[in-house]
């Protein structure tokens, strides 16, 4: 009598995988080498991937609070070690949206970040 070899888990471990290559085209959903492939590079971009949208959208944020500083006279660069001095702790997320969505708050910020300095 030959060996069982896994049965029903080894069928269940591959239905798992191919569910995860699902939206793949040709054999990268239909072949198990191509699907285990398939599959674990896209593993590996997904978690690069999280860390570099992090990346992203802070350079987005520093761009926008730079221009926002820009047009009221005074460097990027400045304006953030002059939070730190003022004791103001806003984050570059929420910096960015309040210089898009209140200007008149974020110019009260640039004032106290001047009177600071």
């Amino acid at each position: 009598m030959p060996r069982a070899r896994k049965g029903a888990a080894r069928r269940q471990a591959k239905a798992r995988w191919f569910k995860l290559a699902k939206g793949n085209r040709g054999s990268r959903r239909t072949s198990w080498r191509r699907v285990k492939e398939a599959v674990t590079r896209a593993g590996v971009y997904a978690y690069r991937d999280r860390r570099n949208l992090k990346r992203d959208y802070r350079k987005l944020w520093v761009v926008r609070i730079n221009a926002a500083v820009r047009s009221r006279g005074m460097s990027y660069s400045r304006f953030i070690a002059g939070l730190k001095e003022a004791n103001i702790t806003l984050n570059r997320k929420m910096l960015s949206n309040l210089a898009i969505e209140d200007p008149a708050g974020f110019d009260k910020v640039v004032e106290q970040v001047r009177a600071s300095g």
